[in-house]
């Protein structure tokens, strides 16, 4: 059974990284899991074995054998990360191997080390031969050298010209250690040592470093998020926050609750308010909240703002009132530049390619449909989806999310209904159908929309049934999906399907396809890193322009 990758480990690899290399490792997991994040990337790895090397041939574009720990890396190129996951322990010279790596790092490049913390307190019960719990049978591993402390470790990077950017400390087994302390603590006292401080550093088990081979501008970029209904505030504010905070220089938070004291340093400080509803005075007084705190705004808005009841309300405020704004398509881009000029569109986009598992059986296909609030674009399709479905049988089923209304108008007994759902849970049901049926009725909300819904088609290998509305810019019909203009064209689609689906999983493929060339949050790193950055240096002229805007605005309410 395939080890699970280190969730801490794989978070911290920068997702922009064009050149990975991972040393020492013994499988290939980690690297197949940042593979579905990055597909582009090119992967190598340095191994002990010919062995291993062949073991894990599938996983990396290139792997050495090391002859030797301290020989020269043998790719003969830059590397935008290299990985050590709990292999410099083993080596006789850790700071020579660090040393000789670091000339390896491209301009940008980082290390991600991942190390045995020597102070843990198991390593000092196993050495005074006191009882922890669950080691008494355990091996009598050696403990690791004396090097491997939060202190030294620092002072070591630091001497080797490397920068640091940030480390993590895993603890486990806090109440033991607790007990272990306390146990030990008149021994502690006795030779001077503040129990206290040596419980601070005996709890951790592993630090996670970053370390860069030059300093580099930090920024910390801050969100706010709506409840996550429907996957938009994952795709929109989570998966990207967490994609550009792999980017060792950036922090990133989504917070609910704004305060602080202005900044004490010029740190370039970016928050993006996720579809927020400004209006009136407690509007105006959250915008001015966030700019005492030394933030420039942005507004993330991904659909047709005329639909909202706020703008009715003064909702204006929600573009005019900070510096720039972010969305979706090029659409939408011109309905808000009348608001606000300074805009950026980054398309939806996949955090990860998550494991196919469709396309199993051929006499039993599933049609997805999971929306909100699309009744009128699905009822005019109802009538042919139901003859399609009496002619087949249990050859085709249904799996509905959250519209128990076109649940309830299906005419067959081969249907399954989940509630509103995390965003996970709807991923998992929509990877386990073959089909998804996606109409958009011809209005002026429903063309602003993105094509969200062909790309986690795409992502999962689900073959798209959609309207020419918004999907017919994104889908090549019968190439990476099926698009239809009426119901006989649906009806035709439906039965082809059905009678080949050998030609639905190849167009499935080629989506699939589609999105690990173009729609990864991996390629959008750097360019949204690059937009905050160019909007800070441009501050003192966008702040002008909104305080031009808002003094325009309450001139017209006077």
């Amino acid at each position: 059974m395939p080890e699970l990758p280190d969730p801490e480990v794989l978070r911290r690899i920068p997702l922009s990284a064009r050149t990975v290399l991972q040393v020492g490792c013994t499988s290939g997991d980690l690297a197949a899991a940042y593979r579905r994040m990055n597909p582009k990337v090119r992967l190598l790895s340095l191994v002990a074995d010919a062995d291993l090397a062949k073991a894990l041939a599938p996983v990396f574009d290139e792997i050495a054998v090391a002859g030797a720990p301290n020989q020269p890396l043998p790719f003969g190129e830059q590397f935008d990360c290299i990985i050590y996951d709990h292999c410099l322990e083993q080596m006789a010279d850790p700071l020579a191997l660090l040393r000789q790596h670091a000339e390896a790092l491209s301009v940008d490049g980082m290390m991600l080390i991942k190390v045995v913390n020597a102070e843990h307190w198991r390593h000092a019960a196993r050495l005074l031969g006191a009882s922890a719990a669950g080691d008494h049978e355990a091996p009598l591993t050696p403990p690791p050298a004396p090097l491997f402390t939060l202190h030294r470790l620092r002072h070591a990077f630091l001497s080797l010209g490397l920068n640091l950017c940030d480390v993590t400390l895993e603890e486990t087994g806090s109440e033991e250690a607790e007990g272990f302390v306390q146990a030990l603590a008149p021994a502690l006292e006795a030779l001077g040592i503040d129990p206290a401080d040596y419980a601070a550093r005996a709890t951790t088990a592993y630090y996670i470093w970053r370390v860069r081979k030059s300093a580099g501008e930090r920024i910390i970029v801050s969100g706010s998020m709506l409840d996550p209904v429907g996957g938009v505030s994952h795709v929109r504010v989570v998966h990207p926050l967490a994609a550009i905070g792999t980017n060792p220089l950036t922090k990133v938070a989504v917070l609910d609750r704004i305060g602080g004291k202005p900044p004490a340093d010029d740190t370039p400080r970016i928050f993006v308010l996720h579809r927020p509803a400004l209006i009136s005075d407690a509007g105006i007084a959250l915008l001015r909240a966030l700019r005492s705190a030394g933030y420039l705004l942005i507004t993330e808005f991904d659909d047709h703002p005329d639909h909202f009841n706020m703008m009715q309300h003064g909702g204006e405020l929600t573009f005019r009132g900070v510096h720039a704004l972010q969305t979706s398509t090029p659409t939408l881009a011109r309905v808000l530049r009348k608001y606000n000029p300074e805009i950026a569109i980054f398309p939806n986009a996949i955090a990860t390619l998550p494991e196919v598992h469709n396309f199993r059986d051929p006499h039993r296909m599933t049609m997805f449909f999971g929306a909100l609030n699309r009744e009128r674009c699905w009822q005019p399709f109802m009538d042919v989806i139901n003859t399609v479905a009496r002619m087949v049988g249990p050859r085709l089923r249904f799996q509905v999310v959250h519209d128990r209304l076109f649940f309830e108008a299906l005419d067959t007994p081969h249907k399954a209904f989940m509630p509103t759902c995390d965003y996970e849970t709807y991923l998992q049901l929509l990877g386990a159908s073959e089909f998804c049926f996606m109409p958009l009725s011809d209005t002026v909300f429903n063309r602003a929309k993105s094509d969200l819904k062909f790309i986690e088609c795409g992502a999962c290998r689900v073959t798209p049934i959609a309207s020419t509305v918004v999907y017919g810019d994104s889908i090549e019909h019968d190439r990476t999906g099926v698009l239809f203009r009426d119901e006989s064209q649906l009806y035709q689609a439906l039965l082809r399907l059905l009678a080949v689906p050998d030609a639905a999983r190849a167009m499935a493929d080629t989506a699939r396809h589609y999105v690990e060339r173009e729609r990864m949050l991996a390629y959008q790193v750097e360019p949204r890193l690059a937009w905050y950055r160019s909007l800070w240096k441009r501050r003192d002229e966008l702040t002008a322009a909104l305080e031009a805007r808002m003094a325009s605005d309450l001139a017209t309410a006077a």
